[in-house]
């Protein structure tokens, strides 16, 4: 491989246009965080000093003013593969003595836009993906969803952001509600995928830490309501077997758990549910969710722009319980002088 091939780089576009090499020249650092949980965030440093005028540069420059959209693509030499879309939304300067003054400029991928204001409305006759499809044409982005096929009676948003509203949705359920690039995705989590990349521990990565643990594995998940019409339970059931996927394991962890410590059981009366269908749908949802804490943990590699938030990472040289496909849930990636470019990531999995 040619040396420059290795060298890491990055670019950064304001509003559509690549910032100028003497701009890119000030940026000290930059790192992308992505999470399917929480927003995904940048963070820019840069000079924020003028050595031939003496004044200050970047926190009195319109380029950084938050508003402004910003795309950050990293890798190495003439392999650039873009990272995060997002808004600035926040400037911090840093003044300490006896050095340069320097900036931090903040943005949020547009998640964020879901976060502002509550808001007291309801959905009648209407299915969980819908209410997100909805949701995401009112505030501007583009939809792919999954279809959720239990149509719902009454549905309240109540006092609630829309993304706080949205997540809870999701959660009830087992999928992931998260925006990348302007496109809000509602759907289950994507474990069940093929591999984007291949680390080896060997070559690829510098820090690997699983955690396998049963304290929270259960055989069985199940969803109890009341129909006040028909005057009689509703029950919903998932159990062992019901897995969405084991990932290329052998065995799941609610099977482990039950192997090792006799079956259990788990019921959930906290939210209301009105059908069996929503009831059958929330516990597979909810069981999924609970497999997927079977191992869990951190890892740090060589940077890769392939490894993502929300894609499956197969693990090799991890020995025959801890190798195999993990789940990615988010990233880092960073380039720093220091360091140059690296990637840390966190995973779930939920079998062995």
């Amino acid at each position: 491989m040619p040396q420059e091939t290795v060298v890491p780089a990055i670019s950064i576009r304001v509003n559509g246009r690549e910032i100028l090499p003497e701009i890119l020249q000030d940026v000290l650092s930059v790192a992308v965080h992505e999470d399917l949980d929480a927003a995904s965030m940048f963070t820019i440093r840069l000079y924020n000093w003028n050595m031939a005028t003496l004044k200050y540069t970047w926190s009195d420059d319109t380029l950084f003013a938050p508003g402004n959209e910003v795309e950050i693509w990293m890798g190495y030499v003439d392999q650039l593969k873009q990272v995060m879309l997002g808004e600035i939304t926040g400037l911090e300067p840093l003044y300490q003595a006896e050095e340069a003054p320097s900036i931090i400029v903040r943005g949020l991928d547009h998640r964020h836009r879901l976060f502002r204001g509550r808001q007291t409305r309801s959905f009648v006759q209407i299915k969980d993906s819908a209410i997100a499809q909805q949701i995401a044409q009112q505030a501007g982005l583009r939809a792919k969803v999954t279809d959720s096929k239990v149509t719902l009676e009454y549905v309240l948003q109540h006092n609630q952001t829309d993304m706080m509203f949205l997540q809870d949705r999701a959660a009830r359920i087992g999928y992931e509600v998260y925006v990348k690039d302007k496109t809000l995705y509602f759907q289950p989590h994507q474990h069940d995928g093929r591999e984007t990349v291949t680390l080896s521990l060997e070559q690829d990565v510098i820090e690997f830490y699983p955690r396998l643990t049963t304290v929270f594995q259960v055989g069985e998940v199940v969803v109890r309501g009341w129909d006040a019409k028909q005057k009689k339970e509703i029950l919903g059931k998932a159990a062992a077997g019901q897995e969405s996927s084991t990932m290329g394991g052998r065995t799941s962890g609610p099977k482990a758990a039950n192997s090792a410590f006799g079956k259990s059981s788990v019921a959930s009366v906290a939210r209301p549910v009105f059908t069996k269908a929503e009831a059958d749908q929330m516990a597979l949802g909810q069981f999924n969710d609970a497999a997927l804490a079977y191992i869990e943990g951190e890892g740090l590699c060589l940077g890769r722009t392939d490894l993502r938030a929300g894609t499956v990472a197969k693990i090799e040289g991890a020995g025959a319980i801890f190798s195999g496909l993990y789940y990615i849930t988010a990233t880092e990636h960073s380039i720093t002088p220091a360091q140059g470019y690296q990637t840390r990531f966190t995973f779930q999995r939920n079998a062995s």
